[in-house]
């Protein structure tokens, strides 16, 4: 009998320990965030790196927008993304395949939003994404960022009949931004100091600009260049203005998993041989200070102190 118990007890203990096993390998670390249903789970959890990756599946996926103008945006053939920020990621693709000696490497792209572009890069649904994300302190415990490459202010879009020229002005009024943006954090706390009446948080950049257009908000919150991007989409973007004095400045990078210095190091190294060349200023002037599709747009938007000064110093600080 003693044997009998000890055997039952014996085969219990094993099998709690084989169950802990098993839960503690599908815990997540605490910070990160767990692979989508259906998607490559990130180098991390596999144990490979960036470029391994890559180079075993012969493609390299990047995350891009479909409106944040001009940065990653879809123009006139679908699924095919254009703008300053896509062609820096095109850059760090050309030096990829010259490290990994894949001249035919393959490119996938992956359609991501302000909502689910760090989740797409953080559990590996996609390698890199260089659109319009802030690189801040906050989204650093998901994600890391490349060397910066835009330095901008959240200010207000708004007609320029409506009377609102700065914050304070938004008294009474319903205001639109984009969710999952940095605007949308800071605009939020300080409704009701503010005395705005209703804040919208719109899908994406498109839809915050209808929402103004068409008078279901009297301002559109959002990051300056951004917002001259939408104005150029307006059917008279003569009726509209950027006004405000910004309350928050911010950086863009490019996004990449965390933890991968040898894939970072091939990102940094790319934009910086770009500013480095000089080739950086015809890209900005194709897309800043030229007409742009779809509309043959000028954004006249010229190359401010700021970006020149992150040009002739890049770094990958938030600030």
């Amino acid at each position: 009998m003693l044997t009998q118990k000890a055997t039952r007890l014996s085969c219990i203990a094993m099998l709690v320990m084989g169950l802990a096993a098993c839960g503690g390998g599908d815990k997540p670390a605490q910070g990160a965030a767990a692979p989508a249903s259906g998607t490559a789970a990130a180098p991390a959890a596999t144990g490979g790196g960036t470029l391994d990756k890559i180079k075993s599946s012969k493609t390299i996926v990047l995350a891009h927008r479909d409106s944040s103008i001009p940065f990653s945006y879809i123009a006139d053939t679908p699924n095919q993304p254009v703008g300053f920020a896509h062609d820096l990621q095109l850059k760090v693709v050309d030096a990829v395949k010259t490290k990994l000696n894949m001249p035919d490497l393959q490119v996938r792209y992956a359609l991501v939003t302000s909502q689910n572009r760090i989740p797409s890069i953080a559990n590996g649904t996609a390698d890199l994404e260089c659109g319009s994300t802030t690189n801040n302190q906050e989204r650093q415990q998901q994600v890391a960022f490349s060397t910066g490459f835009f330095k901008v202010g959240s200010r207000l879009l708004t007609s320029t009949d409506s009377g609102v020229n700065d914050f304070a002005d938004l008294k009474g009024k319903k205001l639109v931004t984009t969710a999952g943006t940095t605007s949308e954090r800071y605009i939020k706390p300080k409704q009701q100091e503010l005395g705005i009446s209703e804040i919208i948080s719109a899908k994406d950049h498109a839809e915050s600009f209808l929402m103004l257009e068409s008078g279901r908000a009297a301002a559109f919150m959002m990051d300056d260049i951004l917002l001259a991007g939408e104005k150029s989409k307006a059917k008279d973007p003569n009726k509209w203005h950027i006004v405000g004095t910004a309350p928050i400045h911010e950086i863009y990078g490019c996004m990449l998993r965390k933890g991968d210095a040898e894939f970072k190091a091939v990102v940094d190294d790319a934009i910086k041989a770009t500013y480095a060349s000089g080739e950086i200023n015809e890209m900005y002037k194709k897309w800043f200070e030229s007409p742009i599709p779809p509309k043959g747009v000028n954004l006249n938007f010229p190359m401010s102190n700021d970006i020149k000064d992150l040009i002739a110093n890049p770094h990958d600080r938030d600030a």
